[in-house]
């Protein structure tokens, strides 16, 4: 299996954090990532139908390039990168996919909106330590 693209907004401070706690969380480096200004997001969100000017949206890729490649947004993202996380995470995944999609969507859509204001917004994307380097697609 390929390993699943976590697209996320570059300029974003809670996408930043977020991108930090994957990579410490993940020991096995099965993620990889791309901000969503990248060319590389651009191509698999056009193959998507999904607008890549839409920033509000963090996206994971899973079976990027096969035949199956499928984009994961918003709340069933965050849900899928929990479950791949060893530990507690995957529990935490499980109670989040109790709520009905349309409540996860919803809550995930206020932080979204509040985002920049809550956690601030940097002029450029997030460069990554050198030994995580390569596991940014778009560096």
């Amino acid at each position: 299996m390929p390993y699943p693209i976590l697209l996320y907004d570059g300029v974003c401070g809670l996408c930043n954090r977020m991108n930090h706690f994957v990579l410490r969380h993940d020991p096995a480096g099965i993620f990889r990532f791309a901000s969503l200004q990248s060319p590389l997001a651009a191509r698999i969100l056009a193959r998507h139908g999904a607008n890549p000017q839409d920033l509000d949206t963090v996206y994971v890729v899973v079976d990027h390039e096969l035949p199956d490649e499928h984009l994961l947004p918003r709340s069933d993202a965050v849900i899928f990168i929990l479950t791949q996380l060893p530990g507690v995470w995957r529990l935490f995944a499980s109670l989040i996919r109790l709520m009905p999609r349309f409540l996860r969507d919803w809550g995930y859509r206020v932080v979204a909106r509040n985002r920049y204001r809550v956690f601030g917004r940097s002029e450029t994307c997030m460069l990554p330590h050198p030994e995580d380097r390569d596991r940014f697609l778009d560096v």
